[in-house]
């Protein structure tokens, strides 16, 4: 389905929010995208005829239970072409990469000491790493950016060594909107023997993803972001490194025998998902890629990309505004206003029922590279967005300016 601006429109009607917010311009996808009617018809629906606790029972609802789960599982590992058996559901893609912090110290290979990341990593693909490297007495290192916004591969090229244990890295800038060139990092990262792990919750509902072609590791990534419920997410990992790691959490489930004295684990990727999982939510995340795979990702790539485009040239025009995005950015267009606090802007332009998220974005250590203190304004795409969203955004941006230069 060839996305265009009145496509975007009738795409639009799909979402409930927008019927019950009558005038909302929505720009803040990055943090969360909505949910099509579709998802939300799913979720419930599994709530009211099939709703049980999958591999607790054999009676008939159980069953059924079990038969959605597997199911939601196959269809998201065809989605970024991995194996069924290796993609363990956790709560999001910040979970994901706590439980690798957790377990890959016991397959790390002895004289490896090092965590490289990049300068651009959002919270959650940063403090479980620095954590990990207080824990084991690793070694933290980052990748710098270039004036353009973009990773330094030559930078990359020099830190990338043989003592180089863990390369993670964001697929997309939640900040700068740059995507990365992952099979060219995970090649580079692969060639001295380091474990690539790449932050893709920005990356997956704007761009497709075959993990396999880009040949890393581990690849972690949120429902929310892809139009699925809250509250679950994915980690795809080679099963040959899934069935070497310890187990991340304990109890039911993700165990074969159990004696009073000894346990042991079930296979991948069950023995990473302990406990009663979120059946509903995982049968709602297949609901949204059935819809995102019926519009195709390349055309979900191609409109979004038009949005960006004509935005970035929008902001351009209007006097003390500074943009911090990459010119041919995934989705996303970072920037500050001279002389106007980033929340002020959000609140005055929520006023005028436009969404945008203002403030650090779970990227501190980024704000200090780029010498922003209070932080940037930040408008995300979705495909359902259109250039009349944009035009609204730059008129209320413009009477933001206005009321503060008269001040």
């Amino acid at each position: 389905m060839k996305i265009n601006n009145n496509i975007a429109k009738k795409l639009k009607k799909d979402f409930p929010i927008f019927k019950n917010s009558p005038g909302l311009v929505y720009l803040d996808n990055a943090a969360t995208s909505q949910r099509p009617k579709q998802v939300i018809k799913a979720v419930i629906g599994f709530y009211e005829k099939e709703n049980a606790n999958p591999g607790r029972g054999i009676h008939t609802l159980a069953e059924k239970a079990m038969i959605r789960y597997n199911e939601a599982r196959k269809i998201v590992s065809n989605f970024v072409g991995a194996d069924s058996k290796e993609i363990v559901f956790t709560r999001n893609a910040t979970e994901s990469l706590n439980l690798l912090s957790y377990t890959l110290l016991s397959i790390i290979p002895k004289g490896k000491n090092e965590i490289l990341l990049t300068e651009m990593e959002h919270h959650s693909n940063l403090v479980p790493w620095q954590q990990m490297a207080k824990r084991s007495g690793m070694v933290l290192k980052f990748v710098k950016i270039k004036e353009d916004f973009t990773l330094d591969l030559e930078d990359a090229k020099r830190k990338i060594t043989e003592k180089t244990a863990v390369f993670a890295f964001t697929a997309v800038s939640n900040v700068l909107g740059t995507i990365n060139p992952m099979k060219e990092l995970t090649k580079i990262a692969k060639q001295k023997g380091a474990l690539v792990i790449i932050d893709g919750a920005q990356a997956v509902s704007h761009i497709k993803v075959n993990v396999k072609d880009i040949g890393c590791d581990f690849f972690a990534f949120s429902s929310h972001k892809m139009l699925g419920p809250g509250g679950i997410g994915v980690l795809y990992g080679r099963k040959e490194l899934l069935e070497k790691m310890r187990p991340f959490n304990f109890g039911g489930g993700m165990i074969s025998k159990v004696t009073k004295e000894n346990s042991e684990w079930a296979e991948v990727p069950h023995k990473f998902e302990a406990g009663t999982q979120h059946i509903a939510d995982a049968v709602g995340l297949a609901e949204a890629i059935k819809y995102l795979e019926k519009i195709d990702m390349k055309n979900v790539s191609e409109w979004e990309k038009k949005l960006t485009e004509y935005a970035y040239s929008k902001l351009s025009t209007i006097e003390g505004v500074k943009i911090y995005s990459f010119k041919n950015s995934s989705s996303i267009v970072s920037f500050t206003l001279e002389g106007v606090h980033g929340h002020d802007i959000a609140e005055l332009l929520n006023r005028d029922k436009i969404a945008i998220r203002a403030g650090h974005q779970c990227a501190m250590p980024l704000m200090n590279v780029l010498g922003v203190k209070g932080g940037v304004c930040r408008i995300s795409f979705s495909f359902y967005n259109t250039f009349e969203d944009v035009d609204k955004l730059i008129k209320s941006l413009k009477k933001v300016k206005e009321k503060f230069k008269k001040r």
